[in-house]
């Protein structure tokens, strides 16, 4: 289980709005359906500009693949992330106020100036 400031940082990181969560949470759910992104936007009944953001997101973050269909599907890059996905659902499920409100909470200066300068060790 990761620590509250892990989840935080992942939540920063890869989910910036409630519809973020809700999107990422209903490509977890079934790791092997394949969603077109107009079938997302149906199913979330958001707009497509939303929904591509969030897929590009996720995306760059490695937390979904796109395959050469042209449809997305849940696919962390590494256990951490699929636990880290987990985790927030866990939370969620148990207390969503405290989530929503982590997503709606305004970044943190500092934490933003330590992240710019972060070492990634990935290569990029």
């Amino acid at each position: 289980m990761a620590s509250d400031q892990e989840l935080r940082g992942f939540v920063r990181e890869h989910v910036r709005s409630v519809w973020a969560l809700e999107l990422l949470l209903l490509l977890k759910r079934d790791p092997e359906r394949c969603w077109a992104a107009a079938d997302l936007v149906r199913e979330l009944r958001a707009s497509q500009t939303l929904v591509a953001d969030n897929l590009g997101r996720f995306q760059r973050g490695g937390i979904v693949v796109l395959d050469d269909a042209g449809c997305y599907r849940y696919a962390p890059a590494s256990p951490v992330l699929d636990a880290l996905c987990g985790d927030l659902e866990a939370a969620y499920r148990e207390r969503p106020v405290a989530i929503i409100n982590l997503i709606a909470a305004p970044p943190d200066p500092v934490q933003g100036l330590a992240d710019a300068f972060k070492f990634r060790g990935d290569g990029k």
